[in-house]
């Protein structure tokens, strides 16, 4: 293969503004989807010595990762060693016998970098490359328990009442209990893998169908943190699974939370940045000027409590781009900052900037506007490691432009993994005036989507009912109180809790509550309650992250251990969230790849006989097997091609791979067309993703650039 150190430079998709509803364009395009998924997922083509394949397979190489202890030698069972880091990734070029025992020659990458000797003992084979962050368990879910095996887990899961067996369980163990089923638990804060990266493999899973109708998954996993076991362990590999149970005692007690005094010192530097990204097009100044005095009313409650330091408020307005260039140049901007709320310190400041924002004179091309620019730009050009809760506050009364029509060509699902990527909490207050009720219902859609939160497992879509000035500016005021009350409770070491009503917290705060303190009024309006409710539940998950990063909470200190991908009282919470640690050359080719087919579509457009001839080409470059152009056959992506041997040994797969042709085919020119554009709006988050510098890790030390990954989503793939 070609380098393709340069394919993210200067890069710009070709517009795609029709589709062909060719069959053999749909079988040969759907070809090269899967092959270029399966270019990402592990195959590697055209070394001078390049790593064993996996059993079985033609295409994935070996990979294993190393056990506490394990050493590296120049030949097998010399004396030279020299201790290498616990979950080591290595791909194995040669396995030997010495002495009775088998021993694996690895290096740090696929092109013929052979680093020495491991003994076979002291690692473990790693597949799929895939491994699991614990979500937040802020969500009311139960901390998630790591078992000895799959038995113990399954007869917990076939329990009559799995909720019912779980939850005192957790509860011994979170108190220091044993329990000779239970390797470790979950610690009680959130460990946030975007800025703490650490490492949980999946090595196997098991399925199973609850009584509920839920799949839930049993996934044995590895772990280690960064302090490792005690060097008295590393002697012999003994089976981990033996080396963990002696070792629960410690393992559970170093999960129980730090005591109240450490909570309270380590909370009152919590910080919170609550960001309005608003509308700015005609008929917006009404809910502009509410907004600037909601905050206004906000900071006066700050100032009085004397908390400026500790809370800050930011403002971004955005519109959209015009095909006409006048207007265009009337309309200033598609996304501008008014207000960074790492630049303000006092309430006249904020004002003072923002009333520079003030709505368009002009209309707009269409009646949908482009606020996922304004959210980019707040992502990008806001310092958010600086804060501990942080909020974007999206307000418009339009649907939203996004592939191509939008300025940063992302669509929701694309653009809420990048605000997840920065640990922010994005809320949509969706203004359902009568102006725009023909898109009301799409609008809400895209929305619900782009609001999903993974900490708390809710949507933050919040609707406004006619576009209700007296319920935006109530809804605006809850939201920003229920922050300013998280941080008031933070300094007096008060950790926020969702289980219990805001003013039962710390009564005085909202004693005499009215509209010139700032306090929203008690009124038991249902739409209130609710944005309290997932506000309170946020803020406790970001304190939890907060915590546990000031803390330096590690992942539990098993090897492997087996847990349940859900939580087992309540199926519909996910206990850990699914990434694929993609090397950067992985990222490339499949951003090569995908953009390669997209240009050979576009030319197709006009010439299909010229788009078959592309695809054969691109097919005969990125393949080791000349044949698989040819799987014309094939019904579905699944079957096509190199992917196939990928996706057998994955306990997750990706939507677009149970696309078959006849359902391509029936889709017709709109639905296919909008399906190649989401595979162009992921391209741009594969941009965003090589881009992110912070969030790129290394497996193996001296490994070169190209080996190190990023944990992508799985989301996030075609």
């Amino acid at each position: 293969m070609r380098p393709s150190a340069s394919v993210f430079e200067g890069y710009a998709l070709a517009d795609n503004s029709a589709a062909n509803g060719s069959r053999d364009m749909t079988k040969r395009l759907s070809f090269l989807l899967a092959l270029a998924l399966a270019m990402t997922l592990g195959v590697a083509l055209g070394a001078q010595r390049t790593p064993l394949l996996q059993p079985g397979k033609q295409t994935l190489h070996q990979r294993v990762l190393t056990r506490p202890g394990a050493q590296l030698l120049t030949a097998p069972g010399g004396k030279d060693g020299k201790l290498i880091d616990a979950f080591t990734r290595y791909y194995v070029y040669a396995e030997r016998d010495h002495a009775g025992r088998p021993w694996l020659e690895v290096g740090v990458d696929t092109k013929g970098s052979v680093s020495g000797w491991v003994d076979a003992a002291f690692t473990v084979p790693w597949r799929q490359q895939l491994a699991v962050a614990l979500t937040n368990p802020a969500a009311r879910r139960e901390r998630a328990l790591f078992f000895d095996s799959w038995d113990s887990l399954e007869a917990l899961m076939a329990a009559e009442d799995p909720g019912a067996a779980m939850k005192p369980l957790v509860r011994e163990i979170a108190d220091g209990g044993q329990d000779p089923r239970v390797l470790a638990i979950e610690p009680a804060r959130h460990i946030d893998i975007n800025s703490n990266f650490y490492l949980l493999p999946i090595l196997d899973f098991k399925e199973f169908f609850a009584d509920s109708g839920h799949l839930m998954r049993g996934l044995k996993v590895a772990s280690v943190s960064k302090t490792e076991l005690p060097m008295a362990e590393l002697a012999s590999p003994e089976p981990a699974s033996a080396v963990a149970r002696r070792l629960a005692p410690q393992l559970a007690s170093a999960s129980v939370p730090k005591a109240v005094s450490g909570e309270v010192r380590q909370l009152q530097g919590f910080r919170a940045a609550v960001v309005f990204v608003i509308d700015s097009t005609i008929s917006m100044q009404q809910y502009i000027d509410e907004a600037r005095a909601a905050v206004q009313q906000v900071y006066q409650r700050v100032e009085r409590a004397r908390l400026m330091d500790r809370v800050s408020f930011g403002l971004v307005a955005f519109r959209a781009d015009s095909a006409d260039p006048a207007r265009a140049k009337q309309l200033d901007y598609v996304a501008r900052m008014f207000v960074n709320p790492a630049e303000v310190s006092s309430a006249a400041e904020f004002l003072l900037k923002a009333s520079a924002l003030t709505e368009a004179k002009v209309t707009t091309d269409r009646f949908d506007e482009d606020p996922f620019a304004g959210v980019r730009l707040a992502l990008d050009e806001i310092p958010w490691q600086r804060f501990g809760g942080r909020y974007l506050v999206l307000i418009t009364d339009a649907g939203a432009l996004e592939g191509d029509d939008s300025k940063t060509g992302l669509r929701a699902e694309q653009l809420r993994s990048a605000v997840e990527a920065k640990g922010v909490g994005l809320y949509v207050l969706h203004l359902k005036t009568p102006q725009g009720k023909g898109s009301h219902a799409a609008a809400e859609t895209q929305y619900r989507t782009l609001a999903a939160n993974p900490a708390i497992q809710e949507s933050l879509y919040i609707p406004v009912q006619t576009g209700s000035g007296k319920a935006y500016t109530k809804a605006v005021q809850t939201l920003a109180n229920s922050v300013v009350r998280q941080i008031e409770q933070a300094s007096l070491g008060e950790p926020s809790s969702p289980s219990a009503p805001s003013a039962e917290l710390n009564p005085a705060i909202d004693q005499g509550a009215n509209p010139e303190s700032g306090a929203e009024a008690s009124d038991g309006d249902p739409e209130t309650a609710r944005i309290r409710r997932l506000t309170e539940a946020l803020g406790h998950a970001m304190q939890l992250s907060y915590l546990g990063q000031a803390e330096r909470t590690a992942a539990p200190r098993v090897f492997d251990a087996w847990l349940s991908d859900r939580d087992l009282a309540n199926p519909t919470l996910r206990t850990v969230d699914e990434r694929v640690l993609l090397t950067k050359r992985q990222l490339s080719d499949l951003h090569n790849v995908l953009k390669q087919v997209l240009d050979a579509a576009n030319a197709g457009m006009l010439e299909p006989d010229a788009f078959f001839d592309n695809l054969r080409s691109l097919a005969a470059q990125y393949s080791r097997d000349p044949n698989l152009a040819n799987q014309a056959q094939a019904q579905s992506l699944a079957d096509m091609g190199l992917l196939r041997e990928y996706l057998e040994g994955l306990p997750y797969q990706s939507d677009v791979m149970r696309v078959d042709l006849d359902t391509w085919s029936r889709w017709g020119t709109q639905r296919q067309l909008d399906f190649v554009n989401r595979i162009k709006s992921k391209l741009r988050l594969y941009e965003r993703y090589n881009a992110d510098t912070a969030r790129w890790v290394s497996l193996a030390e001296g490994s070169p650039p190209g080996e190190q990954v990023y944990p992508v989503p799985l989301h996030d793939l075609p």
